[in-house]
């Protein structure tokens, strides 16, 4: 019986022993199998990191590299480009002075446009496709061109345009002038009479400032009655009439508007034609001797 119990235990503890080398065993193969998935895991996340990396620099390097598909195309004339990139454009006004590169013709204008400053450019003709459907032009200022030629029709559709400033430029003749214009500036041109149509200042019933000082105009053009300041000094003037700026067959008539006349710098001696200016509210200044 002693025999017995002792190999009974002696079993149950080998078995133990069995069992728990056994849960040894398993845990230990276990963690090994964990540890190689992490690492499987680990191997699995750098790679597609590495993948995105290449593709990003692969990107990069695209991007880069220059299309042989042709060369590319020079940068053109500045009227090629948009207008507003040229310009300052605000609502309703376009700044395009001194623009550089040089701008050598009239640049298209945003729809809607009211205000067109285009001074100190190297613009040299206007046509009469230049304003198109730009109905809306209240004021166009021109100055420091170098236009020498105006297509007739270039101003006929703008019938809102109230101020012009053609002023320091190369004209040698007035096109057609729109029917509103309240000013009109064209001193420091080459004008002469008989690039200034008799009729061009005739149907301007707004227009209350002419400026046409400067020029070389012989005689002093039609002068509408609404016209209050008028320039004409440094021309080549050398007489005036009673029809001038009163009416030969109205001695009582009286302008009663124009209240400044220059004439200065002029050959013609105005005071040998008294009765040229007794329509007038002041004599005009310029040489009397």
């Amino acid at each position: 019986m002693g025999t017995r119990l002792r190999m009974l235990i002696s079993a149950v503890i080998l078995a133990s022993w069995v069992l728990s080398a056994s849960n040894a065993h398993y845990h230990t193969h276990r963690h090994h199998r964990l540890e190689d998935v992490a690492l499987t895991e680990e191997i699995d996340v750098r790679a597609h990191r590495n993948k995105r990396a290449t593709d990003d620099r692969n990107a990069l390097l695209l991007a880069d590299t220059p299309d042989d598909s042709g060369p590319m195309a020079p940068v053109g004339d500045p009227s090629d480009l948009p207008t507003c990139l040229l310009c300052v454009c605000l609502t309703g006004s376009v700044y395009c002075e001194e623009v550089d590169p040089d701008m050598t013709s009239v640049p298209a204008l945003p729809k809607e446009t009211n205000y067109l400053y285009a001074r100190y450019n190297k613009i040299k003709k206007i046509t009469a496709k230049d304003f198109g459907d730009i109905v809306t032009l209240k004021r166009i200022d021109f100055t420091g061109n170098i236009i020498s030629e105006i297509e007739d029709g270039a101003f006929a559709k703008l019938t809102m345009l109230e101020e012009l400033s053609l002023a320091e430029n190369q004209l040698v003749k007035l096109p057609m002038l729109p029917a509103k214009l309240i000013s009109f500036n064209a001193n420091h041109n080459k004008l002469k009479t008989k690039g200034v149509k008799s009729n061009a200042f005739k149907k301007l019933n707004k227009l209350a400032h002419l400026y046409l000082a400067h020029n070389e105009l012989e005689a002093v053009p039609h002068i509408p009655e609404t016209v209050r300041t008028l320039h004409l000094q440094n021309n080549n003037i050398s007489s005036v009439t009673v029809d001038t700026f009163c009416k030969s067959n109205d001695t009582y008539y009286i302008r009663p508007n124009m209240n400044e006349i220059r004439m200065d710098g002029n050959p013609v001696i105005l005071g040998q034609y008294p009765n040229s200016f007794i329509c007038l509210q002041s004599l005009p200044v310029g040489r009397y001797q």
